[in-house]
């Protein structure tokens, strides 16, 4: 069974059309990546996950079957827009937030305490919310989204605000619980961190669906464009069927661009029939970056 399956949902707000016939569905035990630029459409969906909007078209089942309040106790979610009580301290919030998922006074304590500590926080814990830092807060949000031990953790931009050291903690922290058994949703225009943290994703722009799958095979699909090589000699000037040539590091790496119509086949032909020897000659990988550039600029403007 799926934790999530979204059917051909659509979703119009006056006459913006927010979501217009999305489909995914979310495995259990996995990192999921709902991407896309600002204004695509990914908060609604989650919205629409969370039964906090109901679609114009199209279903959503979660755990099996509708959202109902008893699955919504199962369910982390982190917003984007911070959402803390601003004139109180840390510490009480926190376990007040706590006891509003379920928990005793006495575990939300507990629990509290120790995700303070992990985080870094437990000598802020009596400083009231508006006093501590964005990053701080970021910090709190993700106390409160994983301190009744969801099933299924969404979380809206969970990198916005912290530094090097604290985003590496919290892929750390991801990471146990996807090896934990929970299943993450997460929602980011940060492509670097969902190709290290995603099994899958799904792209949207304007409101549609324009990729889903694994990221490898996404990278398949859009490689063969150009080239990385290794060789201890120098290359001739022009390459045919190359339309530029990047030298990298100056250790007898490089990148070829094929012209259009030109294969990687072709290129290695071309080599060796040059008799240029090679240490390595693979197809490049495109980044994450580089696909979803390629596939909103081809899907239209992207909105802000």
């Amino acid at each position: 069974m799926n934790t999530i399956d979204v059917k051909s949902i659509s979703k119009t707000f006056g006459t913006q059309c927010a979501v217009e016939n999305v489909s995914f569905d979310v495995y259990p035990g996995e990192i999921f990546g709902l991407l896309g630029p600002n204004g695509a459409g990914k908060t609604t969906s989650i919205r629409i996950i969370l039964d906090i909007f109901k679609p114009d078209h199209g279903t959503v089942s979660v755990f099996g079957g509708a959202m109902d309040e008893k699955k919504k106790d199962r369910i982390g979610y982190l917003p984007e827009e911070r959402g803390l009580y601003q004139e109180i301290g840390l510490e009480h919030c926190l376990v007040y937030l706590a006891t509003l998922k379920g928990l005793s006074k006495a575990d939300s304590q507990k629990r509290i305490r120790e995700y303070l500590e992990r985080f870094n926080l437990s000598e802020h814990r009596k400083k009231k919310i508006k006093a501590l830092s964005k990053g701080m807060q970021q910090k709190a949000q993700l106390i409160i989204t994983l301190v009744h031990d969801p099933e299924l953790v969404i979380i809206d931009e969970p990198f916005s605000a912290l530094d090097p050291v604290n985003t590496q903690m919290v892929k750390d922290l991801l990471r146990e619980e996807r090896d934990r058994g929970k299943t993450i949703v997460m929602c980011t225009h940060q492509m670097h961190q969902v190709e290290e943290l995603c099994d899958r994703l799904v792209l949207i722009n304007q409101g549609k669906t324009v990729l889903y799958g694994k990221l490898p095979d996404i990278q398949r699909q859009y490689a063969g464009h150009s080239i990385n090589i290794r060789t201890q000699q120098v290359l001739p000037p022009s390459i045919s069927g190359a339309h530029t040539i990047e030298s990298n590091n100056n250790h007898g790496n490089y990148t070829i661009h094929l012209n259009p119509g030109i294969t990687p086949q072709n290129i290695l032909e071309t080599l060796v029939n040059q008799q240029v020897i090679l240490d390595r000659f693979e197809i490049a990988a495109p980044t994450l970056d580089e696909i979803f550039i390629q596939v909103v600029t081809e899907d239209g403007a992207v909105h802000e």
